[in-house]
């Protein structure tokens, strides 16, 4: 197995919370919080990829690197994709596409989501967290998982399914995913080229893709919860958080 990278996809035109990766949290932009904790975990090397030349300058102005990407994707893993091509990534090598809007992300999860991945050989792989709240389960913008079978920050289990709102006495081994997935880069390109699936589509979730075309998706455990800012009030108790 060759190196591994980790690259950040960014753009500004976030519907729900506008310009979100220059959102200034503490004296710095929320897009240069991930970056920093990607760069902390001591994988690889990091890059932000994105369409818009505002971002690019803060990463640059902070002492980033970025990868410059075309306007007209419309995933990030497709941002993602033509990054690692750029950047003259082989099959055997591996991308790690860390969520922009991730700012709570652990680097020591990443390194260890690395760590395991090539340990087991692993084509795709992600992060989960034990469920916090009772209303998570209802919450559409805290992903669900679902898992063949228990989950430990050393050993995975197959990705059943992605769930926005569950009944969490339906199923077991039920998490709370975390937007960090690691690839190989044989596997990406392998994904990007596949259509969008019904369930992907109706869902809006993206890694349904896999799912739905028996690509597995391996999950592990994560040893710090992390939470997505979507919403303004994902801002807010981020900031929260950060005053404690």
């Amino acid at each position: 197995m060759g190196k591994s990278i980790i690259i950040i996809p960014s753009r500004l035109a976030a519907s729900r919370l506008p310009n979100k990766p220059l959102i200034n949290i503490k004296n710095k932009t929320l897009i240069m919080h991930v970056y920093e904790n990607a760069l902390k975990s001591q994988v690889g090397e990091v890059f932000v990829a994105t369409c818009d030349d505002e971002i690019a300058s803060e990463v640059k102005k902070n002492g980033g690197k970025f990868v410059m990407t075309d306007k007209m994707h419309t995933t990030g893993t497709d941002r993602v994709c033509e990054a690692s091509k750029k950047l003259g990534i082989q099959d055997e090598d591996i991308v790690i596409n860390v969520q922009g809007d991730e700012p709570m992300i652990s680097p020591i999860d990443i390194k260890n989501l690395n760590i395991v991945s090539r340990k087991l050989n692993l084509n795709i792989s992600t992060l989960a967290h034990k469920i916090k709240k009772k209303n998570d389960y209802k919450n559409e913008n805290i992903v669900k998982v679902v898992t063949k079978n228990k989950i430990t920050n050393k050993t995975t289990a197959e990705a059943l399914n992605f769930y926005r709102i569950i009944n969490p006495n339906s199923l077991k081994n039920i998490y709370h995913h975390i937007g960090v997935y690691l690839y190989k880069f044989s596997s990406l390109k392998k994904f990007v080229k596949l259509q969008k699936s019904k369930e992907e589509l109706s869902k809006r979730l993206e890694q349904l893709r896999a799912v739905d075309n028996n690509m597995k998706i391996n999950v592990l455990l994560a040893n710090y919860f992390s939470s997505g800012i979507d919403t303004k009030k994902d801002l807010d108790e981020y900031i929260k958080l950060l005053n404690k």
